[in-house]
């Protein structure tokens, strides 16, 4: 196992490196960079975007150090080019992509363009809020679609098996943000009940409280956030969960499990559980991540969340690239690392399992 896993680490260094290297050669062709972000204010404060729809013979008449920007009119050439050196862009892009991952092998991921705020400090400022959204989702989609799909998988075929299915399908089908706002509507004072708090992670008052009262406010304050980006996370645990058991209930084991005289309980949860558990079990981290990165920035913008979700989307806007690209090496190492994580899940729930043999 230990030359496997060996292997699968020497593999990310060549996957992370593609991973950035594609995003870099893109980005190279994407309009309106932070150059053109700070021309855009300094001219009226107006969108960097709305330059992009023609500039007409204004354009044309600039000098040649602003000929690159739109809307670079009557700015200096020396500012222009003032710009580039503290933004890092008077060198090639080569040398830039070369320079950055150097700087990331030694861990450092730079600052941000336009907020003086090292990347690392912004990663960890936002995190306590996609962690909260992607640990507490997964941990609740778990405790409740597992009961559920062990249920379904005994009463295959049932009425029960049938209206549960309906349930979570519907569910599955509604998008998160729609019933995000619905919960709002409804229990956040929108235009019934006041249950819930509006927005943020804690009270204004959280500094103040004992340890029971700022559990509690936690608790209060992620119940819908959690709940909104939890919805759509039951169908396929759940439906995983009752065809992974419909399929071992139906091996040969199990029917001599019951010839011995063993319980119904005691074959489901002596011999059943342990082998149809364990693409479930072991897939844990993959969803715990899945559910980190996906749809948190919609939740985070509906309920005022300050995460790591709006972070990368303001970021994007703003083509602030040491946050984008730190936030891209970051995550990228973190999914790669899961996906080991994951193999090792696996040898945890049945030893029995060697990728080594496979691999031969």
């Amino acid at each position: 196992m230990g030359a496997y896993i060996l292997r699968r680490l020497l593999l990310v260094i060549p996957t992370l490196l593609g991973i950035m290297i594609i995003n870099f050669a893109l980005v190279q062709f994407v309009p309106g960079g932070p150059v053109e972000q700070i021309i855009a204010q300094m001219e009226g404060g107006g969108d960097v975007f709305e330059g992009f729809a023609g500039g007409g013979a204004d354009v044309e008449t600039q000098t040649a150090a602003n000929d690159r920007y739109v809307g670079a009119r009557g700015l200096p050439p020396e500012f222009i080019e003032e710009l580039e050196r503290e933004f890092g862009f008077d060198k090639p892009p080569v040398e830039r992509f070369l320079n950055m991952l150097w700087n990331y092998v030694r861990l450092d991921f730079g600052e941000s363009f336009f907020r003086s705020v090292g990347v690392i400090d912004l990663v960890l400022e936002k995190m306590p809020v996609s962690i909260s959204l992607g640990l507490w989702s997964t941990v609740i989609a778990y405790l409740v679609s597992i009961p559920l799909g062990i249920r379904k998988a005994v009463k295959d075929g049932t009425g029960f098996d049938t209206w549960t299915s309906g349930l979570i399908i519907v569910a599955y089908a509604i998008p998160g943000f729609l019933f995000a706002i619905l919960l709002l509507v409804l229990l956040a004072g929108g235009s019934y009940w006041q249950i819930f708090p509006l927005r943020g992670l804690t009270s204004d008052n959280w500094e103040d409280l004992s340890l029971i009262g700022k559990a509690a406010d936690y608790f209060w304050h992620i119940a819908l956030p959690v709940i909104a980006s939890t919805i759509s996370a039951f169908a396929t645990l759940t439906l995983l969960t009752k065809n992974s058991f419909l399929d071992e209930i139906k091996k040969h084991y199990v029917m001599t499990a019951r010839a011995k005289g063993l319980s119904e309980r005691g074959v489901l949860y002596g011999h059943v559980f342990r082998n149809a558990m364990l693409i479930v079990i072991a897939g844990f981290p993959a969803v715990f991540i899945g559910i980190f990165f996906s749809g948190s920035l919609i939740i985070e913008t509906i309920f005022s969340l300050d995460g790591l979700g709006r972070l990368g989307f303001e970021a994007a806007v703003a083509r602030d690239y040491p946050v984008i690209f730190g936030t891209l090496f970051i995550f990228g190492l973190m999914s790669l690392v899961v996906g080991i994580l994951s193999d090792l899940m696996y040898v945890l729930v049945d030893p029995r399992i060697d990728f080594e043999k496979r691999e031969g």
